[in-house]
């Protein structure tokens, strides 16, 4: 190791990198999120009964997309060209899609197979990386349940709309 060694974490050029992947991940979600929220259309929609709040999701993704954050920058220090890696890459361009599928063109069952693709991706993320860093495995369990929540939200509005 040397002393500017990218690959350990408390390394300047390493901190750099995690400013980098939190700058882009969060900000493309608010960039998306912001050209993609929510409409008329959404609010005429009937919903399930267990479909919460409008204002839960900004916080709760704000939350995640740190957590996703974290956990690309750890595997992208220890294996950037690794399986995981393209694992959480693939996710994340599905993440990003979502809402405009869903919000922008109302492609209900569309939007349903994004998030179930990404759902996929999510879980082999996390087995990929739960011997090589438990941290950044568990750190996709949120995001795995959230996203689980959400494709079970989105299929029931394909279902009664």
């Amino acid at each position: 190791m040397t002393i500017d060694d990218p690959t350990q974490p408390r390394q300047p050029r390493s901190r750099a990198l995690l400013a980098l992947f939190l700058v882009v991940v969060i900000g493309m979600g608010i960039f998306v999120g912001t050209q993609s929220a929510p409409g008329s259309w959404y609010q005429e929609l009937e919903k399930p009964v267990f479909n919460p709040p409008n204002w839960i999701f900004a916080p709760v993704w704000t939350v995640l997309y740190v957590f996703i954050a974290v956990a690309g920058w750890r595997t992208f220090l220890r294996a950037p060209r690794s399986m995981a890696m393209k694992f959480w890459y693939g996710q994340m361009a599905l993440n990003w899609i979502w809402s405009p599928v869903f919000f922008v063109f109302h492609l209900t069952w569309a939007a349903f197979a994004v998030i179930a693709a990404m759902l996929i991706l999510i879980i082999l993320f996390v087995g990929k990386n739960w011997c090589a860093d438990r941290v950044s495995a568990a750190l996709f369990l949120p995001y795995a349940l959230w996203v689980g929540f959400a494709g079970l939200l989105n299929f029931s509005l394909a279902l009664l709309n």
